[in-house]
Parts: structure tokens; C-alpha cells; sequence
């Protein structure tokens, strides 16, 4: 596009800003462009033709809805070395794209997940987000764009990832593609009555509320808390001292949310100093001056209480019928005062308070960095969450044994948040964090701390916070990688050779683990990867437990018709082995046979 037409698209963004929109040029780039039909609307010319509805989209809608919706291409595989616990945790980290972990995910936590909070990329124009939209090549046919590796695999790696600034064309697009899909997964992992919480502030506040409008049911959207995140300061401000961030709260079903109440500050309860079988209260006078309830109350002398003294009714907090239970029940009591009688009530401590819109005591992004501080003793994360605010939310809306998943997991401020509450409250509740393996940049203070990626501090973070607190402070770590199996495993017949059918003599990938098979064989199944896992040796095999016995599954080479029975009188549920623990069809054969004798309701699985 020449210069004067930019200029002049400048000139009309500043009076008309709803009529820019993007559009193609002769050689398929994008660029900005005019709504003439919405010019012509605002400029009194008449509705263009064609119907008018609601909607909410954008250009790349499409291809986000259907990103959504294709199955993962790549596994999870466990990484011990960088694990804390990894027999006996039920925390899970998982290191990279969110959106391929989520698919992964899906199957095995499906209906699990009480609370999700995320953090997203605000769009402030210096956020990465993933660049799905090119393919080495052409777009195909339906203008689907995807990468892919040499050996033809889907291929997530920081490269994919681009800073959406905001000159690119698509740059509000690009947000809402970006996370309209994790949104649509994220959905199939809550309960029936679970929520979602999302930290936003006003550069896609708007756009996120359509979107979770979408997927979530606009019936199902609960608040939109103001947080407080900083106070004072204003020096980088323009015009006004923004002061406040926004969280986003969803129901999965707001009809079975039930009522949420907000714990009390310790000062609060300190005023019901009394304590009986029912629980903590104080004394307090039944005499209100608003109150609306009139009627005479006899004391125990005789003394009747109806009229003050300037010769008005007096007015009482409880009906009638209320107040003869209560002294019937020992809830009312009389007391003789130097001006004659004071009844008074227990009043008891409530269950909890109705939490406000207004959240301005829940932590600022100063508290956050002290949080982070006190762990590390320099700042090498910006910005990151107070401990507080994201306990604040658990609390709110989650029981003592509730998954919370955290799939934009920063700095890991929603773990230390959910090891903290387990510490204090004796609870278990278990998290999933998952953390693109951002870079570092190379002069950063992170970077000169010797980490490489923000993935690394996450974890590190849950290790130094796990020092002091009680409780499961474990976690398992897993890294997304390419799929286990050789891509020749996938290919259609007619693109087999006899060249390529030698070569999948071997069809796992070389350097795989029998834990790499292990975890993709769990995540197929739709098993949880926070079950434990032990392992024992039999005639110098390897065989590999998940869950007590619900899986057995072993690995090695050649192995034995002993190995075999002394596997399958465990009776699993899920049995797992590898083309090469076999010395030919007749041993495969043989497996077959010794399972439906010993075993015969396990589901037997060769990879």
C-alpha cells in the first residue's frame, strides 16, 4: 500500500476507529483497510444490504475454532532429573505450548479440574503469542496454516512464537485466535461446578468477555473483580494513574456454583469472644434504631418495653414470632442497666461474608515481588501475582481436595499459592501448571541468575517454596515433545515402500525412554499422570506399575513366557508392551493366549 492511502486511513482511524478493519491485497497480505458499508452507516447513508445479527468474530475465527478441535500430534515426556518426588506426587508441571499439553491433557482430567486461573498475555504489544497461521509452503486449500518439522510432525518451538506488536495487521485477531482455543479446551477439563478465573486489564478486557461469552454461556458469567493491583505511582501514566487489573469469573454451570463466601480477617473474629456447642458469638442489643419490628417485651421483672422515652415506639431487630424462640432456645438474654433494661441476642458468626467486586486488600504487584524476593533474594521475574490474591480465589471457590490448573503458569505464583493453603489448612489440594519454555533475554537479571527460559524459574520457584510447608510439595515434571513413534507409523499405506517398510523394523523413535512409552500409554488411556508409579525387577526385567497394578507394562527386549504370567496374574486393567519384547508373531501369538488364561479382562496394548 502506498504512503498517502496509509496516511489517510491514519486520518480516518482518528474521527471513524470502528470503520478500520483488515483486509487482503492481489498478493494475500494483509493489511488495514475501511468497512466502506460501516462507513456509509455512520456517515447517514442507510444500512447496507443483507441482514443484520449479532456476532462476535474476527479474521482468523475459523481457523481458531478448528485448531480447537484437532487432536494432539505430540506426547508428554517425563522428566525425572527435573521432578521433585516423582514416585509420589500428584502436582504436575508440564513445560511447553499450552494449547498441545491441554489437548494431552484433556482425555485423562475431562470433568476433574474445580478452578482454572490463568494470566494471559495482555496484548500490551510486546506479549508472545503463538504464530499458528503459516506453513512451510502455501496455505492448502482452506487456508489452514500449520508447521511442521522435516520428519512431517507438528513442530511447537519458540520459533513458532512471535511478539504481537501493535503494527502488526492482525493484532487484536491474533489475540483472540490465540486464545480462543485454549479457552475451548480449557472448558472440557472443569467440573459441572467449577470456574475459571482470568486476569485481564482494559487493552482485550472486552474482547475476552465475547469470547468467554462464547464458550462458557453468557448466563455463566459470575463478576468481573477490580483489582487493586498497585498504589500510588502514576509516573509512567498518560493521562490518568491506572491503579487496577481485571479478573475475569466463569461457572461451568453457574446453577450448581451455590453460594460463595469470603473468609474473615482475624480482627473480625476476635469480636465473638463467647464460644457455646453452636460455634463463636457475642452479645449484642436487640434495640435498632431501623429496625422495622414493633411490639411490647416483658422483662423479667414486669418491666414492659414498648415505648422510649420521647414516647416512640421502639423498634427491635426480629419479628416477634423470631424473638420468642429465640429466648425459648437461650439466645436472648436480659440485662439490668443503671436505665433500666437492655435485651440483648447472641450474635453469631456468619459462615463467611459475600465477596465484593472491589478487591483492594487481596496483594498488589509490589507484594508479588516481594513474594518472589523473599524465594530468590534478587528480581528476575517482573510483575509477577501475589501469593495472596490467588489464595484468596481458592479459597473462594475450591474444597480441601481440588484440582487447580494453571495453564499460563509464569512465575508458578498459583503452585506456591496452593502448597501454602495445603501447609496451613492440613488440606490436598492438587495443581497442574503448564509454562512455555519462554526465553530468557541474554542480559536479563534472570539470565544472569542462570536461568534460560521462564519454565526453569517456575519450578525452581516451587522448590524453594516447598522448603518450609508441610504436605505434598512434589511435583512431576513433563516436557512436550515430538510423538514417540517414528513418523513412518503414521504414513497410508500408499506411501509405504519396501525401502520404508525395512526401516520400521524399529517404530519407536530413537533415545525414548520406557517412561516416555509408559506416560503415553497413561495419557491414551485416560488416566490421571498423578497416580503413583513404582517399578520391580523380575528375572532381570523391568517391570514398570501405575496406579497399585491398574497398569503393568514392561519394555525390554526378548522377553520371557515367565515374564509374561508372572505379569498377568497381577490381573491389570491396562497391559503394555513394545514390538520388540517379542522374538517373532508365534511369541505375540503367545501373549494373547497367556492373558485370556491368566488375565482375561486386561486390555493388552503393543506399541
Amino acid at each position: 500500500m502506498s504512503e498517502l492511502p496509509e496516511l489517510n486511513i491514519d486520518k480516518l482511524a482518528d474521527v471513524f476507529p470502528e470503520v478500520i478493519t483488515e483486509a487482503r491485497d492481489e498478493n494475500g497480505k494483509l493489511h488495514r483497510a475501511v468497512d466502506f458499508g460501516k462507513l456509509r452507516v455512520i456517515l447517514g447513508g442507510g444500512v447496507p444490504e443483507g441482514r443484520e445479527y449479532y456476532a462476535f468474530t474476527w479474521a482468523g475465527k475459523h481457523e481458531a475454532e478448528i485448531e480447537a478441535g484437532r487432536p494432539p500430534v505430540m506426547v508428554l515426556r517425563p522428566c525425572v532429573d527435573e521432578s521433585v518426588d516423582f514416585g509420589g506426587t500428584e502436582n504436575l508441571y508440564i513445560e511447553g505450548d499450552n494449547l498441545e499439553a491441554l489437548k494431552i491433557l484433556r482425555k485423562s482430567y475431562m470433568h476433574k479440574v474445580k478452578m482454572i486461573y490463568i494470566d494471559p498475555p495482555y496484548n500490551t504489544g510486546h506479549d508472545f503469542i503463538y504464530n499458528d497461521r503459516f506453513r512451510s509452503g502455501e496455505a492448502d486449500a482452506q487456508g489452514q496454516y500449520m508447521l511442521f518439522d522435516d520428519e512431517g510432525s507438528r513442530n511447537f518451538t519458540m520459533s513458532n512464537y512471535v511478539e504481537n506488536s501493535r503494527a502488526r495487521p492482525r493484532y487484536h485477531s491474533d489475540w483472540c485466535s490465540m486464545i480462543y482455543p485454549r479457552l475451548k479446551a480449557a472448558r472440557d477439563f472443569l467440573s459441572e461446578d467449577g470456574v475459571i478465573f482470568i486476569s485481564i486489564d482494559d487493552n482485550e478486557v472486552m474482547n475476552l468477555r465475547k469470547i468467554c461469552d462464547e464458550i462458557f454461556g453468557e448466563n455463566n458469567f459470575i463478576a468481573q473483580f477490580v483489582w487493586q493491583n498497585k498504589k500510588g505511582g502514576g509516573n509512567d501514566s498518560i493521562h490518568v494513574a491506572v491503579e487496577h487489573e481485571y479478573i475475569v469469573f466463569y461457572a461451568k454451570n453457574h446453577n450448581l456454583l451455590g453460594e460463595l463466601y469470603e473468609n474473615y480477617s482475624d480482627d473480625y473474629v476476635k469480636r465473638y469472644k463467647e464460644e457455646d456447642e453452636e460455634g463463636r458469638f457475642f452479645w449484642d442489643t436487640f434495640r435498632r434504631k431501623a429496625g422495622k419490628q414493633y411490639y411490647p417485651i416483658t422483662c423479667p421483672d414486669g418491666t414492659i418495653l414498648e415505648y422510649d422515652d420521647d414516647g416512640n415506639p421502639i423498634s427491635w431487630l426480629r419479628s416477634r414470632p423470631r424473638f420468642e424462640k429465640d429466648l425459648k432456645n437461650g439466645e436472648v438474654r436480659f440485662m439490668k442497666t443503671g436505665e433500666g433494661w437492655s435485651v440483648q441476642f447472641k450474635q453469631r458468626i456468619p459462615q463467611g461474608k459475600t465477596p465484593r467486586s472491589m478487591l483492594t486488600e487481596k496483594g498488589t504487584t509490589s507484594t508479588g515481588a516481594q513474594d518472589f524476593y523473599e524465594l530468590f533474594k534478587r528480581n528476575i521475574f517482573p510483575n509477577p501475582k501475589p501469593t495472596e490474591l490467588i489464595k484468596y480465589l481458592i479459597q473462594l471457590t475450591t474444597n480441601e481436595s481440588s484440582i487447580i490448573l494453571d495453564f499460563f503458569a509464569g512465575s508458578s505464583t498459583t503452585a506456591h499459592a496452593v502448597l501454602s493453603l495445603n501447609s496451613t489448612e492440613s488440606s490436598h489440594r492438587k495443581f497442574i501448571m503448564i509454562q512455555l519454555p519462554e526465553p530468557c533475554p541474554p542480559n536479563s537479571e534472570a539470565a544472569k541468575a542462570g536461568f534460560s527460559n521462564i519454565a526453569q524459574i517456575g519450578r525452581e520457584r516451587i522448590r524453594r517454596a516447598a522448603q518450609n510447608l508441610k504436605g505434598d510439595t512434589g511435583f512431576r515434571t513433563f516436557r512436550l515433545d515430538t510423538h514417540n513413534l517414528r513418523p513412518e507409523v503414521f504414513r497410508l499405506p500408499r506411501e509405504l515402500t519396501h525401502d520404508t517398510l525395512d526401516d520400521l523394523a524399529e517404530n519407536i523413535r530413537p533415545g525414548r525412554s520406557p517412561l516416555d512409552l509408559l506416560f503415553m500409554c497413561i495419557a491414551d488411556f485416560g488416566m490421571p499422570l498423578s497416580l503413583p508409579y513404582t517399578s520391580e525387577e523380575f528375572a532381570g526385567f523391568t517391570i514398570h506399575f501405575y496406579n497399585g497394578k491398574q497398569l503393568a507394562a514392561c519394555f525390554d527386549p526378548c522377553i520371557s513366557e515367565e515374564l509374561i504370567i508372572h505379569l498377568a496374574k497381577y490381573r491389570p486393567e491396562y497391559a503394555v508392551f513394545r514390538d520388540s519384547c517379542f522374538r517373532d508373531s508365534a511369541a505375540k501369538i503367545n501373549l494373547g493366549q497367556l492373558f485370556r488364561h491368566y488375565a482375561p479382562n486386561a486390555q493388552v496394548k503393543i506399541l
